[in-house]
């Protein structure tokens, strides 16, 4: 157990200063976020692409699985992990096109599938993990525009698959849960540099991973993993549909979640952050309470009512705000 926490350390001591060293690379090279755009939250100009570091230590975490497990599945989590980073480190340093980053997604989504197969899955796991990878991985694109939202909360849906998996897939969602708390003091509660959009997609990506591993290790568990997820997934979703709904053109940058909603409102990041984490929380201590209970119907229905809260929550934070401030 000493060994375990060890390596937890190390990764997160690695993460940590990894991030001060894409700091340095980020001002050198100019990578910088400016206040007052369609997306941006923030008030100062702030340094991009700090997520390499995560990304980088997670992807030797699937190569050091691949040689001590022998399986070759983690060589193609690995290899989707690299692509979805790659895009985004490249979109960093010059903006491509949503179709272009939409293709590798695709690609990175059915190396996931893939991987599945090769660890040994049911067909319609490997098809959920594909689903799952598509859709986390821009999900927490969305999700990335206030300090230290994406990494928090990333880091309590790790913390909880830590608590139900055992093996390879536990020790996987530890080095997540450590690189995530390296990454935070860098952007959290001031931002010094933002993760970019190879963290963001990078995360989406992982937590994709350790979801279907969990559900693979036991269905429940992917019920459970389900909990903590939904506070991303819903505020991105949600969003996403009403700006369908009202024919704005969905696929542009916005900043139209109620999580930035709310943040405007206040004039501060910290206490949305905190309050999004407090949420998910949360829901990580409903995942342990619920971890011995056998029936999958309970489960599904926990998950069920645990997503209608988090949307009349939803409607809540927008409610107040005009018309105006939400497009």
């Amino acid at each position: 157990m000493n060994g375990f926490w060890l390596w937890f350390a190390g990764a997160a001591l690695a993460s940590l200063l990894g991030t001060g060293l894409a700091r340095r690379y980020a001002l050198h090279r100019q990578l910088l976020d400016m206040p007052g755009d369609t997306r941006r939250n923030h008030q100062h100009i702030t340094p991009r692409g700090g997520g390499i570091a995560m990304a980088l230590l997670m992807w030797l975490a699937c190569l050091g699985l691949a040689m001590t497990t022998g399986q070759w599945g983690w060589l193609l989590l690995a290899t989707g992990l690299a692509v979805v980073a790659g895009v985004g480190w490249w979109d960093d340093h010059r903006p491509l096109s949503v179709r272009l980053r939409f293709a590798v997604h695709l690609a990175a989504a059915g190396l996931l599938a893939l991987a599945g197969i090769g660890f040994g899955w049911p067909l319609w796991l490997c098809l959920c993990g594909f689903i799952a990878a598509l859709a986390l991985t821009n999900i927490w694109n969305f999700i990335d525009g206030i300090n230290g939202i994406a990494a928090s909360q990333a880091l309590l849906v790790a913390l909880l698959a830590v608590w139900l998996m055992t093996g390879a897939g536990q020790i996987f969602a530890l080095l997540l849960l450590a690189v995530c708390a390296g990454f935070l003091p860098w952007n959290f509660p001031r931002a010094r540099i933002f993760m970019g959009d190879v963290g963001s997609g990078a995360l989406g990506y992982l937590l994709a991973v350790v979801w279907t591993l969990s559900a693979a290790a036991e269905l429940r568990f992917g019920w459970l993993l389900a909990l903590p997820l939904s506070t991303c997934v819903l505020d991105a979703t949600l969003t996403l549909l009403l700006r369908i709904r009202r024919g704005e053109k969905w696929w542009q940058a916005h900043s139209a979640h109620s999580y930035q909603i709310w943040a405007r409102r206040l004039g501060r990041h910290t206490p949305v952050t905190l309050a999004y984490a407090l949420w998910s929380l949360l829901a990580v201590l409903l995942g342990t309470v619920f971890l011995h209970e056998t029936s999958l119907a309970f489960l599904a229905l926990a998950c069920i009512l645990w997503f209608t809260a988090g949307a009349i929550g939803w409607l809540c934070l927008r409610k107040p705000t005009s018309h105006r401030n939400q497009t």
